[in-house]
């Protein structure tokens, strides 16, 4: 059972009446559910009476700005909605992977709702692949997002092609101008093709930002060097291995700082669009399970993630500007959590003006002392397609491992894989437990993420 806050409940309610809703609410606020909880309703007495098609008719599709939203989306309706989507099938699309493939899993799940990055979305419609003329509901999730450059083609092609969808749910973090307002200083521009021959009720809670700002403990934090590797180590040395989110300009830079701090044995993992999909998935999976502590990221990471207990973002190169800065540090704080942002500045740099710091920190007579996670993340080569369950995962490892509930952490199953949190200090003699085991009559393997 939910209990929704304002914003989701007056969501709920003009999303449920099919009004078309342009939703501005802070990063960690609850969105997705706001839009998928109505959803759901809307498709459920629908369920029983569609009618077979030869190619995937969605009735709801949801364009996202990341593969990692999409695929987070599609979790949500599988676990966490598992009560009030039953029956309710969906499926990520994105980049980065054949569409080959994903024609073939469309065409085998023919999914209700669709949850896709815009590019790949267009690519399924142009090929036949996906018929859209049944689509009941389009949403945009993080619409500003998709207002960026590089996105606006797109955008403009999504909305031609659903220029005939009854309704249009948009959802922001940030103001922008509206089609007919132009553009002013601090606005995003507009993407008028989404807006125009709609009227928008517009759900307004960015004020509640004064409230997320009132959670979150604002400090600076001086470097010495322009380099500020050393002061990052001795920063995060102090957090006493809290859950932390490094953000840096560059991919290369995070390459660059996720190593050096491996090499002074942090548990770090590194997160940006360079990377290959599985290294990414396993990076997130790490860092959620809390077998990590310290993720480095592009500003890549500011956005759509769901990761609830970060308790420090830092930025080791400054925001680029106001909304950065705003997307980066709503990765703590999230819900009525508190938390804390952290900035990085070096000899010949200045807080932004925007920036409003509580306080300053100085670290430079701290020694670089790690402290490692509690929990470790073991990998299990089954998952949701050879049929195995969280349930399953868990009781195989109390059985056939030795554990206890106690041991056991987070427990996430892909397609083919399944990823479980085990405490750090029983996992060696775990996995020597496991060894040639099998998990529902399959041999497999057991692994530590490293």
């Amino acid at each position: 059972m939910f209990v929704l806050t304002p914003m989701q409940e007056e969501a709920v309610k003009r999303i449920g009446n099919k009004d078309n809703v342009l939703l501005l609410s802070p990063t960690g606020s609850g969105k997705t559910l706001a839009f998928l909880l109505p959803i759901l309703d809307m498709l459920k007495p629908r369920l029983p009476h569609l009618p077979l098609a030869d190619e995937a008719s969605p009735l709801a599709v949801i364009v996202v700005p990341s593969r990692e939203l999409a695929l987070q989306m599609e979790q949500v309706l599988k676990e966490q909605l598992a009560e009030q989507g039953k029956d309710v099938r969906g499926v990520a699309v994105y980049g980065g992977r054949p569409a080959m493939s994903e024609h073939r899993t469309l065409k085998g799940v023919m999914p209700h709702i669709v949850f896709a990055t815009p590019g790949r979305l267009l690519d399924h419609i142009a090929k036949g692949n996906l018929r859209i003329e049944r689509t009941q509901v389009l949403v945009v999730d993080e619409y500003d997002k998709c207002l960026e450059l590089g996105f606006r083609d797109e955008m403009d092609s999504v909305a031609d092609r659903f220029v005939r969808c009854p309704q249009v749910v948009l959802t922001s973090a940030t103001r922008f101008a509206s089609a007919d307002e132009g553009t002013n200083a601090g606005d995003a521009a507009p993407c008028p093709r989404l807006l125009e021959r709609r009227t928008f009720a517009t759900i307004d809670y960015l004020a509640e930002s004064a409230d997320l700002k009132a959670r979150i403990v604002t400090s600076v934090v001086p470097s010495p060097e322009r380099d500020k590797l050393t002061t990052l180590g001795q920063l995060l040395s102090t957090l006493k291995g809290e859950q932390s989110i490094v953000f840096v300009a560059h991919r290369e830079s995070a390459e660059r700082i996720a190593a050096f701090l491996r090499e002074k044995r942090f548990d770090a993992v590194v997160y940006h669009g360079g990377m290959e999909q599985d290294r990414r998935e396993r990076a997130l999976a790490r860092f959620r399970a809390g077998a990590s502590n310290v993720l480095v990221s592009t500003d890549l990471a500011a956005r759509g993630l769901d990761i609830p207990a970060v308790g420090i973002v830092i930025h080791y190169h400054l925001p680029a500007d106001e909304a950065a800065y705003t997307h980066r540090t709503g990765r703590t704080a999230r819900w009525d959590a508190t938390g804390e942002t952290c900035l990085i500045v070096g000899p010949d740099e200045q807080v932004p003006p925007y920036v409003k710091p509580e306080t300053t920190k100085d670290v430079s007579h701290e020694t670089i002392k790690p402290t490692h996670p509690e929990w470790t993340l073991v990998y299990i080569g089954r998952g949701k397609k050879e049929k195995i369950s969280r349930g399953d995962v868990a009781g195989f490892l109390c059985k056939k491992g030795g554990l206890n509930v106690r041991q056991i952490g987070k427990i996430v199953v892909a397609d083919h894989a399944a990823f479980v949190a085990v405490q750090r200090s029983v996992v060696k003699n775990l996995l020597q437990r496991v060894a040639g085991e099998k998990i529902k009559g399959m041999k497999t393997i057991f692994e530590e993420v490293r």
